[in-house]
């Protein structure tokens, strides 16, 4: 079987098997054409058991020097995602389809260079949280959405998909299905339980979808699903009120996810339950945040040791 159908049923097999969301599948379809692509104009490789460690290496070294259209080159991160994509499609021939191949293990992941987030403090949460004007639907949905993705630390694709008859006001609490598939609670704190409640109050449709547009044409022959909020949208809300607030820092909904994180880890919370919360698989994604942790220390240390004291 050629390459360019190993790789068109590995794709088959992260949606089918391992339930990968069409994002993650669509990036790991670039990612592999652009192998393939480069392997059919380099190489006389034509089957999976002619690649080889050398092979690999010029693949990374054509990475490294690789220049789009404009001029621009890959990032290192982007790089090494290229490299993670070709390890599993190298597993998946390996150890589901046993095709002769190169082991995976021996191809080894770029080195990740230790990376920070941008997050925001307790007062410029608050002056974001407090810049929509709700005086009106739009305005009074808006405030609903930060609360929500402070509240949560949901990812904009999990907030978008949110239905209102999936989240439990009364106890605070509802279930989101995250990356991999994987399921999780998420909590709500009492204001953000709050705001919802308001804002749900305020609504006259039977739509479904908890955060829905008001522009446009109301499609009002389905349950609302035209209706529903887009994630670019829910971004152009968040940047929207970011510049609005004043904010040294082009805030994102990914920028509440890491104010979430560094928030409840500030406060004292432990790193694998932070860990729960966000729904990250493994404690190492967790522990971007460190930072935090450090610079919270520094502040005990400052506080608290006995040669800061002033005599």
């Amino acid at each position: 079987m050629t390459l360019e159908l190993l790789i068109a049923e590995f794709l088959e097999y992260l949606e089918i098997e391992k339930g990968c969301s069409p994002l993650t599948i669509q990036r790991y379809r670039h990612y592999l054409r652009r192998f393939h692509k480069w392997l059919t104009e380099n190489s006389s490789v034509a089957t999976a058991g002619q690649i080889n460690l050398g092979l690999i290496r010029k693949y990374r070294l054509y990475l490294a020097r690789f220049r789009s259209g404009r001029g621009t080159q890959l990032k290192h991160v982007t790089q090494a995602y290229h490299i993670v994509a070709l390890r599993a499609f190298l597993r998946y021939l390996v150890v589901q389809r046993d095709v002769p191949t190169l082991s995976p293990d021996k191809i080894e992941l770029p080195k990740e260079s230790s990376r920070s987030v941008a997050f925001l403090n307790p007062e410029q949460v608050e002056r974001l949280l407090k810049s929509p004007q709700i005086s009106n639907m739009i305005g009074l949905r808006d405030k609903v959405i930060l609360e929500t993705l402070f509240s949560t630390g949901l990812r904009v694709s999990e907030l978008v998909g949110l239905n209102r008859d999936q989240v439990d006001l009364e106890r605070k609490e509802f279930g989101v299905r995250g990356k991999g598939n994987k399921l999780r609670v998420v909590f709500l704190s009492d204001t953000a339980a709050e705001w919802i409640a308001r804002y749900l109050r305020a609504r006259k449709d039977n739509f479904k979808p908890l955060f829905i547009r008001y522009s446009g044409a109301t499609d009002i022959q389905t349950n609302g699903e035209k209706m529903r909020l887009t994630a670019r949208s829910i971004q152009s809300i968040v940047s929207k009120y970011a510049k609005k607030s004043g904010l040294p820092i082009e805030a994102t909904p990914h920028t509440l996810r890491h104010s979430f994180a560094t928030d409840l880890l500030i406060s004292g919370a432990d790193i694998r339950s932070v860990q729960e919360m966000l729904g990250h698989e493994s404690i190492r994604t967790t522990q971007v945040y460190t930072h935090v942790t450090n610079r919270h220390l520094k502040e005990v240390h400052k506080a608290f040791h006995s040669r800061n004291r002033q005599i």
